[in-house]
């Protein structure tokens, strides 16, 4: 599997296009802020994307999702059945931060802690890791080494908890507990930000360090 990051928007939205060794089909991680980024860049690169997997429900994550679905109508989006409705609600997903009134998109499969999401030789499981948003979720690789974390962990910090539906407590819980418990030598791949590696964040991300709440 080849994974490309795409940084998109004012909010420099980490998306990433996975493919298979061979093929031009991808799934996508993500939508950015901007309403035609995504298309413009998935079409640039004259590929076709098989999935579209929102890690949560804020405009910096969804924003593109019209734009894509214009250009690729039969594309489906999955996301979370927590933070599905916040595609829907201006002030969960917090179009206002975009100057937007709202979107119109919605979800096409709504995914749970443990499923297995394959397309081709891709395999992604998901793992609920609330606290950021109510749904969010990360997305892990087992064969590649890999880890999609969203707004959930990024290199030396965590996701933000005073928006709608945050949760400090429960964010540091489900890092612990379902992050990380994966193999130190995980890639870390977030959505803002550098890459970063599990036994990295274990060892020195001031919010997990021993100690820390």
């Amino acid at each position: 599997m080849k994974v490309e990051c795409v940084t998109l928007g004012s909010f420099a939205t980490n998306c990433y296009l996975l493919a298979p060794e061979k093929g031009r089909q991808v799934v996508i991680i993500d939508a950015g802020l901007d309403p035609d980024g995504l298309a413009d860049q998935i079409k640039a690169r004259q590929l076709t994307p098989g999935a579209l997997i929102l890690t949560h429900g804020h405009i910096d994550h969804i924003g593109g999702v019209w734009g894509l679905r214009r250009l690729f109508p039969q594309v489906p989006v999955y996301i979370h059945s927590l933070d599905a409705p916040m595609l829907e609600d201006p002030d969960s997903n917090l179009a206002y931060l975009a100057g937007l009134d709202g979107l119109d998109v919605s979800a096409d499969q709504l995914v749970r802690d443990g499923q297995e999401i394959v397309f081709d030789q891709i395999q992604l499981r998901v793992i609920h890791t609330p606290g950021h948003t109510p749904g969010s979720i990360s997305l892990y690789c087992a064969e590649q080494g890999l880890v999609f974390t969203g707004d959930a962990l990024f290199a030396g910090s965590i996701g933000r908890t005073d928006l709608p539906g945050g949760n400090y407590q429960q964010l540091i819980r489900s890092i612990k507990t379902r992050l990380l418990t994966l193999p130190r030598r995980t890639l870390v791949y977030p959505g803002h930000g550098p890459t970063t590696t599990i036994a990295r964040e274990i060892d020195d991300n001031p919010f997990l360090v021993e100690g820390a709440a």
